[in-house]
C-alpha cells in the first residue's frame, strides 16, 4: 500500500513538471525579403506585427532592392516585387503558380475577384499596391519659376544643377521621349525602334555630365536634401515620408511611371504555406487601406480605395497618392510585359552607355 501512495504522489507532482519542461511548438518564421526604409516600417505596423498576432508566426524581413538575385542562393519565403521583375522570374520558373479563389470578399462583399484593380492577378504573383517613379525637386534650389513638366529634368539652362537618377532604363528612357513630346500610348512601339532608341540616348547623353547615379530607393531623399542635386527620380512614397517630416522637397506628377507592387513565392521557399496566409491577410481591405494611408500609395482593391482619407498625422491622403485623377493625368502605365521581353538586352545597352562605350 505504501508503495502505491508513493506511485500516486510521484504521478500527481511530477507530470505537471514534465509537461511544464516540454517544449511549446513554435511555427517556423515567414522570411519576407522587402524595401527597408519607411515603407517597410509601415509593413511591419500595419502587416507584419499583426499577421504575427493573429497567428503566432514571426516574420523575418530580409532586404530587397529590386531584381532577380534574392532568389539565388536561399531564397525567402515571400518577396515584395515589382511586377516587372515578377514576370521575369516566372517566365524562368523560380516563382510558385498561385491560385486566387480563397481570397477574401471586399469589405463591402464584393468578390476578390471583381475588387482587385485590372491585371492584378498574374500567374505568379498577386499585386497589393501601385507606387510611381516620379520625379522630385529641391523646393531650396529655384525660386519664383519653378520645375513642374518631366521636360524641366533634361532642361538645364533653366533649371541648372545635378539630377539623381535611378541606375537602371526603366524611366529614364520613357522621360527621355516624353522630353520630345512623344504621346504616351507611343512609347513603347518608338522604344521598340532604332530611331526610338537613338531618340533617348540623344537626349541621355546631354544630362549625362551633370548626373549621379542612385541604387537604394533612400539615395535621392538623401541627395535631395543635402543639396548635392536639385533634381531626383525615385519613388513616390519615399518622397512623401520626407515631405511629411518637413523636407524641402516637391514632387513632379507629370509623366509619373505607375507600377504594381506584387506578392511572389519562390519555388524553392521553406514557408509556402505560411506566405500564402500572409497573402490572404494582407490583402483585405481594411490592411491596404492602411497601408495606403500611410505610405501614399495606391491600394490594389477598389474596396480599400474607397475606404482612404485620412493619414494618421490628420491630414487628407487622397491627394498624396499616384492613383488620385490629378496626379495621373498624365502617368505612364508602365509597360511590363515590353520589358520582361527586352530585360537583358536593354540592360545591357543601358550600362554599354553608361560605360562611354559605342551603341
Amino acid at each position: 500500500m505504501r508503495l502505491v501512495n508513493i506511485w500516486l504522489v510521484c504521478v500527481s507532482t511530477c507530470l505537471p513538471v514534465l509537461a511544464a519542461a516540454s517544449p511549446v511548438h513554435q511555427p517556423a518564421p515567414l522570411v519576407v525579403a522587402s524595401w527597408g526604409g519607411a515603407y517597410q516600417a509601415v509593413l511591419e505596423e500595419v502587416l507584419f506585427e499583426p499577421f504575427t498576432a493573429a497567428t503566432g508566426i514571426q516574420v523575418e524581413t530580409v532586404p530587397y532592392s529590386g531584381g532577380l538575385e534574392i532568389l539565388e542562393s536561399t531564397p525567402p519565403d515571400l518577396i515584395d516585387m515589382t511586377k516587372n521583375a515578377a514576370m521575369t522570374a516566372c517566365q524562368q520558373g523560380q516563382l510558385l503558380r498561385l491560385t486566387f479563389d480563397d481570397l477574401p470578399d471586399g469589405a463591402d462583399g464584393t468578390p476578390a475577384r471583381r475588387d482587385f484593380i485590372d491585371s492584378a492577378f498574374n500567374e505568379c504573383a498577386l499585386t497589393h499596391l501601385l507606387y510611381a517613379t516620379v520625379i522630385a525637386y529641391d523646393t531650396r534650389a529655384f525660386k519664383g519659376f519653378i520645375p513642374s513638366r518631366v521636360h524641366d529634368l533634361f532642361n538645364l539652362q533653366d533649371f541648372p544643377g545635378k539630377r539623381a537618377l535611378q541606375d537602371i532604363p526603366d524611366g529614364n528612357i520613357e522621360w527621355a521621349l516624353r522630353s520630345f513630346d512623344v504621346p504616351r500610348e507611343s512609347l513603347y512601339p518608338l522604344l521598340s525602334t532604332p530611331r526610338g532608341m537613338t531618340l533617348v540616348f540623344e537626349r541621355l547623353d546631354a544630362l549625362r555630365p551633370h548626373t549621379l547615379w542612385w541604387q537604394a530607393g533612400s539615395e535621392p531623399v538623401e541627395l535631395l536634401e543635402s543639396g548635392e542635386v536639385v533634381m531626383a527620380s525615385g519613388y513616390n512614397g519615399r518622397f512623401f515620408a520626407a515631405i511629411a517630416e518637413g523636407s524641402p522637397i516637391q514632387i513632379i506628377w507629370d509623366s509619373q511611371i505607375q507600377e504594381h507592387q506584387t506578392w511572389a513565392i519562390p519555388t524553392s521557399a521553406n514557408n509556402q504555406a505560411a506566405a500564402r496566409q500572409f497573402i490572404r491577410f494582407a490583402t483585405r481591405t481594411q490592411r491596404l487601406a492602411a497601408v495606403a494611408e500611410r505610405i501614399a500609395y495606391g491600394p490594389a482593391r477598389h474596396s480599400a480605395s474607397a475606404l482612404l482619407h485620412k493619414h494618421p498625422d490628420g491630414f487628407d491622403i487622397r491627394p498624396h497618392i499616384p492613383t488620385h485623377p490629378y496626379n495621373s493625368q498624365t502617368s505612364i502605365t508602365k509597360d511590363v510585359g515590353w520589358y520582361a521581353r527586352v530585360r537583358e538586352h536593354l540592360h545591357k545597352r543601358f550600362e554599354q552607355w553608361q560605360a562611354g562605350g559605342s551603341l
